[in-house]
């Protein structure tokens, strides 16, 4: 690994199985953060640690299967999942394919296998950060100027001009910052965002959206136009918006 090791955690009913997984993707440079075999222990397990890559079992002990847990998981999460199951039949692939997962691989599988799994994941995720720069929320990840924001982007700063951002959209425990140059994936709130933005620039104008007010082209009655974008406003923020535009 270039930067640090791949983080991965295993969630397997089997043990056994589940610790020579975890040795043979060690010798292989990778990071286990765990092995767990419940789903219910792994959701509580995953808000407390940030996996890269999650392998599932789809039969697992407890109240949730794999696929359950996985649905779980993609409510709050953009984590790839991978499918490690000896329950290969039609009925539960069409269900594990409803979660959108990188890979399926049946056991029993070889290493190589599985290897390769990872490593086409690990492909498409690098291929995503070239179209957009995807920001770990950590606590000291934002840091604003008077002319720019900064976010981090693994072991660098990235400096975001203000005047070049356009807008930002909520989606779930995300928002994304639409630029002139890029589009920037942060896994903060928006309201988060909203707290750290300068308010001179910027105004939240409906719960998933906060825009630079000076790029907006035109008002509605209802949304304003930024970027070609119509974008809604809610009424509760239309006055204060009013009052902020020089209108005649």
């Amino acid at each position: 690994m270039k930067e640090s090791a791949t983080k991965i955690l295993i969630i397997e009913d089997e043990m056994i199985i589940g610790a020579n997984i975890s040795l043979q993707l060690t010798k292989l440079g990778y990071e286990i953060i765990g092995i767990i075999s419940r789903g219910e222990e792994a959701l509580l397990f995953i808000k407390e640690n940030e996996p890269d890559i999650i392998l599932m079992d789809i039969r697992l002990k407890g109240k949730l299967d794999g696929i359950e847990t996985a649905q779980q998981i993609q409510k709050e999460y953009d984590t790839p999942i991978i499918y490690i199951t000896a329950n290969a039949d039609e009925a539960h692939f069409n269900r594990a394919k409803s979660t959108k997962p990188q890979a399926f691989i049946s056991k029993p599988f070889k290493k190589l296998d599985l290897q390769r799994a990872i490593e086409l994941t690990l492909s498409r995720i690098g291929d995503n950060e070239g179209r957009e720069n995807v920001v770990k929320n950590n606590p000291d990840s934002r840091y604003i100027l008077s002319d720019s924001i900064f976010v981090r982007h693994h072991e660098k700063m990235l400096k975001i001009i203000i005047s070049n951002i356009f807008y930002v959209e909520a989606e779930r425990n995300y928002c994304r910052i639409y630029s002139k140059d890029k589009n920037y994936l942060l896994v903060m709130t928006l309201k988060t965002l909203d707290e750290k933005l300068p308010k001179e620039h910027f105004m939240r104008i409906h719960r998933s959206f906060i825009i630079n007010i000076s790029q907006i082209d035109e008002v509605g009655s209802t949304y304003v136009v930024v970027a070609k974008r119509a974008i809604p406003i809610s009424k509760i923020y239309r006055e204060e918006l009013l009052k902020r535009l020089q209108t005649v």
